[in-house]
């Protein structure tokens, strides 16, 4: 593409630069000239105007961008995207259902430096987004692209699936909460409110409860139940634990507990303040969330993007957690024992 000011005679075939007004009306930015236009152009005693020129291995703006945001939407089903009418350049993605917005950054990253005319911006990682909400956009900066650099991103975005919104899955939540001394019953009852507000939006409900003494077996027992009293065992069933004393080490109570009762522990913290001191693991088929303290809480804290993630998306790996670090730094939760300062 050639930019730059050339003989109104000469600009029919090429594309406005600027909004440029003539007797009566206003030729727009991106349009293509006509004769007529620069009759109109001439007539309004313009002699250069500033336009682009388009070459054979040129794409248009409105063309480009709407190959690329079909091709992030190469799979319907899974991608969950509605595309608008491309316009100036720009084609705009929306949800086609309520649910969690999935972005692979690294893929974003690679798709955004392939070419600095193509450029593609979404919201955050993990948003939770209504049917209808834009969560992204596709936006081509000049006039036109090079045919080689769309076909790339286009490739791209077909090999990665880099964005998708995944529909919540109702699922059917086990609660486990272990008991000392120390902690009354009211704040238990509290716990499981919570959590069950938590869940409404999604579908989920507490299919069960049980409160055991805060020690590797009292946990272990409960899991146990789990197996011997629901006959379901897959993904859509998941075990939340609340332990009396937080997850301070892999061998403390709840992991512990986990591994007694045959399960496998993933992971144990994570880079979210408030909300460190979490664990995943799995029972059989189950996915398993040891809980942080500041999770009685309805505040935002690394509780609920877990709890999201494994209801929408039906996983947490532990490089999606470890990756959760940078805006991990939420907002203090004034009434937890012990603040990050004072």
């Amino acid at each position: 593409m050639i930019f730059g000011s050339v003989p109104v005679a000469e600009a029919a075939g090429c594309i406005l630069a600027h909004s440029t007004d003539v007797d009566g009306g206003r030729l727009k930015k991106g349009r293509m000239l006509t004769e007529d236009d620069a009759v109109h152009l001439a007539d309004a005693g313009l002699t250069q105007i500033v336009v682009a020129r388009l070459d054979p291995t040129d794409v248009r703006e409105d063309d480009a961008a709407l190959r690329i945001a079909s091709a992030l939407n190469s799979d319907p089903n899974f991608c969950g995207l509605l595309l608008a009418e491309p316009g100036t350049g720009r084609v705009n993605l929306h949800a086609a259902r309520t649910g969690l917005l999935d972005v692979q950054r690294e893929a974003v990253d690679q798709l955004n430096r392939i070419d600095p005319a193509i450029t593609l911006a979404t919201l955050p990682n993990d948003s939770l987004v209504k049917q209808g909400r834009m969560v992204a956009t596709v936006k081509i900066i000049p006039f036109a692209v090079l045919e080689d650099s769309v076909r790339v991103a286009e490739e791209l975005a077909r090999e990665r699936l880099m964005l998708s919104v995944h529909a919540p899955t109702a699922m059917r939540v086990f609660l486990i909460q272990t008991e000392l001394p120390t902690v009354k019953t009211s704040a238990l009852d509290k716990t499981a409110r919570r959590l069950a507000d938590r869940l409404a939006p999604t579908g989920s409900e507490i299919a069960h409860e049980w409160r055991v003494p805060h020690r590797e077996a009292g946990v272990a027992e409960a899991l146990n139940a789990i197996d011997a009293e629901f006959d379901t065992d897959d993904d859509r069933d998941l075990i939340v634990i609340f332990g009396a004393s937080a997850i301070s080490d892999p061998a403390d109570v709840i992991p512990a507990g986990l591994e007694a009762a045959g399960g496998t522990v993933g992971t144990v913290g994570m880079p979210v303040d408030p909300g460190n001191l979490l664990m995943t693991g799995r029972l059989g088929g189950r996915n398993v969330i040891g809980a942080p303290g500041c999770a009685r809480s309805p505040a935002e804290n690394g509780f609920d993007w877990v709890l999201q993630r494994m209801i929408h998306v039906g996983h947490c790996t532990e490089d999606w957690i470890s990756g959760l670090g940078v805006g991990g730094l939420l907002m203090e939760i004034h009434d937890r024992p012990q603040p990050r300062e004072g």
